[in-house]
Formats: structure tokens, sequence, C-alpha cells
């Protein structure tokens, strides 16, 4: 169960219930990180590994766009690489490349290589940036882990993959190995959101970025199993706290009934599918989050403020959204772009 105490601002959290709201709660994928002045004057150089094993500074990072934003959550100043990078896999991240694994994985020997996840002794430098965020945030913090698939993709690739070749040949060569090593990175998963809520986080994301390059028929199969056990086993685990759980991933739209099937609460709809056509395919249970197309906020004002409104229209009131981008915050974006977002959607009201 979290041990941290209600926040003083539950939009966020009641949306995710689905229950009613004042106001549209808004947050934003990658709120924290290269668009922001003062977090490019406070990160500086090495590795981004390096900052987060340092919670003063990931305290801080994660607070900067509360503050600046008003947002009515924080997500944790992490990387969905920690986990495996704390039990040893050999995974670093790669200014403009990304998650880099020096041997990748290749036979069923390298799943010695994913040992259980002991959060204290492997993670507990973000378990004190959260219990740091916790002791002074008035809004809702969110845990997060990286999903299966997409730390598999990872693994196996070596780092980011257009193709996702030799992952898919994977899966199809070997299912029981594939089947291992999903299972091993659930548990990672598990480990690592469940301490994070331990630790007083109020809600999680479980990102699957990758998984749109997969057919349903390939998600179902290789994938859905996975997923469904690490919001199975933390809705299990913190149903108490009752710490609403955010399943995303880009590309996602032919299959998002599935991505609600493993047990969201809240589904993650990027900018390709309209959000009215999204909940009417996932149904009144279950809340949705997003879904501006980041690029847009790149746009003059006037259309920014039109694409915002069009998206809140087609919510049309409903209880159980929570305003954000399709994906992450692009580097480039202009933060008082972002500013005038939050502000759009603290104020709109829908027609009767």
């Amino acid at each position: 169960m979290a041990t941290g105490t209600a926040p003083a601002n539950d939009a966020f959290l009641r949306a995710c219930r689905g229950l009613p709201v004042k106001r549209v709660p808004v947050w934003f994928m990658r709120q924290a990180g290269r668009s922001l002045p003062e977090y490019r004057a406070l990160r500086g150089e090495g590795s981004m590994l390096e900052v987060i094993a340092r919670p003063e500074l990931a305290t801080e990072m994660t607070l900067q766009p509360v503050r600046r934003y008003g947002v009515d959550a924080a997500i944790l100043y992490s990387d969905i690489v920690v986990p495996a990078h704390a039990v040893g896999f050999g995974v670093d991240i790669v200014p403009g490349v990304g998650p880099v694994v020096e041997q990748p994985f290749r036979e069923a020997r390298d799943l010695n290589r994913l040992p259980p996840l002991d959060p204290e002794a492997d993670t507990g430098y973000v378990l004190e940036t959260v219990r740091n965020l916790v002791a002074e945030l008035d809004v809702p913090l969110i845990a997060f882990a990286g999903a299966p698939f997409t730390m598999a993709s990872y693994l196996v690739e070596g780092g980011p993959s257009r193709t996702h070749a030799l992952t898919k040949t994977l899966m199809y060569r070997d299912p029981h190995l594939w089947a291992e090593l999903m299972d091993r990175l659930a548990d990672l998963a598990i480990a690592s959101i469940g301490s994070q809520l331990d630790a007083g986080a109020s809600a999680f994301q479980l990102f699957d970025s990758w998984a749109g390059t997969l057919a349903p028929d390939q998600y179902r199969r290789f994938v859905l199993p996975a997923s469904q056990r690490v919001f199975s086993e933390l809705k299990d685990r913190h149903r108490d706290s009752r710490a609403p759980g955010i399943h995303f991933g880009v590309g996602t739209g032919e299959f998002l009934e599935l991505l609600a099937e493993a047990g969201a609460d809240v589904v993650g709809v990027d900018w390709r599918v309209p959000l009215d056509d999204a909940r009417k395919r996932l149904g009144p249970e279950t809340a949705v989050q997003g879904n501006l197309d980041p690029a847009v906020v790149l746009a003059p004002w006037p259309v920014v403020a039109e694409q915002v409104t069009d998206v809140l229209d087609r919510n049309a009131g409903r209880p159980g959204h929570v305003f954000n981008l399709g994906h992450g915050v692009l580097p480039e974006t202009n933060p008082e772009v972002l500013e005038q977002v939050v502000e759009l959607v603290h104020g709109y009201q829908a027609a009767p």
C-alpha cells in the first residue's frame, strides 16, 4: 500500500477513476526534460543514468514542470531502462541515440543477466527521490516502468530499431524463450513500479512505446499475457490504495481494446485516433489519456488552441479524461506554449 498522504489536487486521480472533476486535469509525457531551459541548466554533462542516481537532482527535475506549467500530476524523473541497468544487464543511455545495450539478448543463458530486482538495494536512489517528492508535491506522483515488450525490443535489438526484426524473429523462432524473457521483464516492471507505489506514488504508467510495431494477433499472442500480469499483480498488491494504472503505446490504434484488456484503468491514446472514436471503442468503464499531436504545439498559438479545443470537444465533457499529448514533449517545444495549453485546458467548459 502506498505510504504517501493524499495530494491536495486529486483531479488527475479522480479522472483516472472515471469520477467527475471540476476541470480537466492535464500533464505531459516528457514534461521534465530538454524543452525546459531550467532543466538544461541543471542537467549539465554526463550520463542521464548518473543524474537519475542523484536524488536531489532527480527530485528537482521532477518538480520543475509542475512549478512552471501548473500541471495536475508529476511523473518521476527516471527512465524505463533503470531496472535493467540496475540488475547489471549492461544498458546505457547514449545522448541523441537512446538506450544502447553492449551485449544484446541472444540466447537462453542471457536470462541469467536478468536477476530479480531488489528495489531498496538496486534502486534505492529512485525510492529516495519518490519519498522526497511525495513530501513536497501537492499533486499526485506517477510511477512508471517500461512494458515487457518495449524493454525486450531494446535488449534484443541492442538499441532503438525501426523494424524490430531481431525481436520479431526471436518471438517466432523460439516462443518458449520469448515467453521466459517477457516473464523476467514483467517481474522487473512489477518490482520497480510496486516499490515506487510503496514509497508514496499515487498512480503508475506502463510505457509500451514500441508495441505499435506489432499486428493485433502478434500483440495478443506474444505480449498481452505479460502485460496483463503486470497490471494484475500491481492491482492485487495495491488494492487498498487503488492506484490507477495507465497503459500507453504509440501507433497502437489497431488494438486499443487490447491495451484495456491488459487491465489498465486508463488507456493512453496517441494522435492517430480521434478521441471520440477511442472512447466509443473502449466504452465508458475505461478512462482515456491524450491526445494532442506533440508537433502541433510547434505551430502558431491560434492553431494550437484550435487543436487543443478539438480534443476537449471530442471528449464532450465526459468523466474519465486526462489531457495529454499523444507522445512526449518534443525538445524544440516552447515552454510558454505548454503554459498556455494548461491554462486553456483548465479553463475549458464543455458545451451543454
